[in-house]
């Protein structure tokens, strides 16, 4: 099967990674309305067709947070995406880097920032803030002398969701015994992933923190201590303990109401996300393109907004800008490229996000991301997300 389309490398992917770490990106939070309402909200916006105007001149760059950019788009931060590829976050940060985009570390990556930095760029870094406040501000100084240009800092995980795809697959949850008898079985049936992931792709561990966390074997290990160490009594105050080692643009993620939206602005933050964290959190929320505008009027010029969850294609992003987003970040977009074929299949996407990006701005009449704008859109409205089942 060749790949044509983000939804072909899901595919991909689902028959490349062994169970538990497919559903462990392709899932969400409780029943996963949240998630099937990212999609569904940005499919029913309707894009306005022009015709007959010179379209010869197309400008897809934007400036963000100072950066130039060749297209409005990012890649997300998404935790252990070294068990998708051989030391996946370094591959998807070469092929972000060659894009002329930027890419987002997570903070629970396989691979430390030290190492994307080295192996490809140094990378924008996401914090999540940990019970931990010494180590905490060792991580950041670390960040800080790789020169990593943004600080990405995700309010939304105080606890983790719900999510029982990762129950059912075994990944969380499940006894020793029964886990390894998982592993020992996708190892056997998915000898692909097998060679170059769990023989190659080592060590196993969530790079940045793993000096951290004492006596983890399993990558589960990191991940459970990791959830029993969020801290639950973060507010916006602590932005000013952030700033006192951190001094670069900070980017707030989580945001879907327009009062957080507003203490953003208040706290001092450059920017921020408009995120339900790809519906892996609290289920039941409005999709992220339907928050986008109410944020983005509530904020006006103060600040950057972002926007990530449910973007799927070009046309998506498109319509993004055009509801007041100065670029989208693709988060499962890229992990399901990553696990179809690594470094290359990544760079394939965002090629065909490019490409989809300048049909789009074509055919809407859009000479420059930069001034997209509501005028894009055939109405602002878009009807409820649809119930159908987008697996």
């Amino acid at each position: 099967m060749r790949a044509a389309s983000v939804s072909d490398y899901r595919e991909l992917a689902r028959r490349r990674l062994p169970k538990i770490f497919f559903e462990y990106i392709d899932g969400g939070s409780y029943a996963e309305e949240t998630l099937r309402r990212n999609v569904a909200d940005l499919e029913a916006i309707a894009l306005r067709q022009r015709v007959m105007r010179d379209m010869t001149e197309l400008d897809m760059g934007v400036e963000v947070l100072g950066q130039e950019l060749s297209m409005p788009v990012g890649l997300s931060p998404v935790g252990m995406a070294g068990m998708y590829g051989r030391r996946g976050e370094v591959q998807a940060a070469r092929a972000a880097a060659a894009a002329g985009v930027p890419f987002c570390l997570s903070t629970v990556g396989v691979c430390s920032v030290e190492e994307v930095a080295k192996g490809a760029q140094a990378p924008w870094f996401q914090l999540y803030m940990l019970k931990d406040r010494g180590y905490m501000r060792e991580l950041l100084g670390r960040a800080k002398d790789l020169h990593c240009p943004v600080l990405v800092f995700t309010v939304d995980l105080p606890v983790p969701g719900a999510r029982y795809r990762d129950v059912r697959s075994g990944f969380t949850g499940a006894s020793k015994f029964e886990a390894a008898m998982t592993q020992l079985w996708d190892g056997i049936t998915h000898p692909g992933w097998t060679w170059d992931v769990f023989v190659n792709g080592r060590p196993h561990s969530l790079g940045s923190v793993a000096s951290a966390v004492q006596d983890s074997r399993r990558v589960t290990d990191f991940l459970s201590w990791i959830a029993r160490n969020f801290d639950r009594s973060v507010t916006w105050k602590d932005l000013d303990w952030v700033r006192e080692t951190w001094d670069g643009p900070i980017v707030v993620k989580g945001v879907l109401d327009p009062e957080d939206a507003r203490d953003a602005v208040r706290a001092g933050a450059q920017g921020l996300v408009v995120s339900n964290h790809g519906g892996r959190q609290l289920d039941g929320v409005r999709s992220s393109i339907s928050a986008l505008p109410r944020i983005a009027d509530a904020v006006g010029n103060d600040l950057e907004v972002f926007m990530d969850g449910g973007v799927r294609s070009g046309l998506d992003v498109l319509k993004a800008l055009s509801l007041g987003a100065r670029a989208c970040f693709l988060g499962r977009a890229w992990a399901y490229a990553l696990g179809a074929g690594g470094e290359a299949q990544v760079a394939k996407m965002l090629a065909t996000v490019r490409s989809e990006l300048a049909v789009a701005m074509i055919l809407t009449g859009c000479r420059s991301a930069q001034e997209a704008g509501p005028e894009l859109l055939d109405g602002l409205d878009p009807p409820p997300a649809s119930r159908r089942d987008l697996s």
